[in-house]
């Protein structure tokens, strides 16, 4: 009996998420003509969505987000948030994996394919206000802004920061509650805040990736 049920509620859930994603494809066709998504693309609860007119955005094909902690086992602060404003881009390459990640886009921040943002990571190419408090008072623009870059195949371990102006090379990997404030080249692992360098990705770890990649 108690199977039974289970595989009901599972059906349940899963025309659920098949539903929202739908709806998410359908809206992005009516009200976002700046924005081009892939195939496959999967929703896993709500996405905050704020994406200025004169923004663009670009998303491959399996790209997975989760913004609940019913799908996520380490647990979600928030869910997955997307803010790009005027004339900023937004590019996330196939076989992406992201949980309860915030993006906040003012200039440019590119994903590469197969890269991991583990719960609660943040990725946010701007200040978001001044560091003069005089403007602070008065004002929210004056901010400083960069473009951020992720490598292909990387890592990002969970609730770390990617501040802007970062590059972070392939397949490299960033340790859990980290703060990244400059450059990592490919194949490092980095970690603390600030980031700084641990050690080189062993080679053994260096293999093709030909699975789709899924966030933790």
């Amino acid at each position: 009996m108690r199977s039974a049920i289970s595989l009901v509620l599972n059906s349940i859930r899963n025309w659920q998420l098949a539903l929202q994603t739908a709806l998410f494809y359908q809206k992005m066709r009516l009200f976002y003509p700046n924005v081009t998504l892939g195939k496959n693309i999967r929703l896993y609860g709500k996405l905050i969505w704020k994406v200025a007119p004169g923004a663009k955005i670009v998303i491959g094909d399996n790209v997975v987000f989760r913004s609940s902690t019913q799908y996520n086992a380490i647990g979600l602060y928030n869910p997955v948030i997307i803010s790009v404003a005027n004339g900023a881009t937004l590019h996330i390459d196939h076989d992406c994996g992201f949980s309860g990640t915030s993006i906040n886009v003012t200039s440019s921040v590119t994903i590469g394919p197969y890269c991991n943002l583990g719960g609660n990571t943040s990725i946010w190419d701007n200040d978001f206000h001044p560091l003069d408090y005089q403007l602070r008072r008065t004002q929210l623009e004056g901010f400083r802004k960069a473009a951020i870059a992720i490598g292909a195949d990387s890592f990002i371990g969970a609730n770390s920061i990617i501040l802007k102006g970062v590059t972070i090379g392939e397949r490299s990997i960033v340790g859990a509650g980290s703060v990244v404030t400059r450059t990592i080249p490919d194949d490092q692992i980095w970690a603390g805040n600030p980031a700084r360098f641990i050690r080189d990705v062993p080679a053994s770890t260096l293999a093709e990736i030909t699975r789709p990649a899924y966030s933790l």
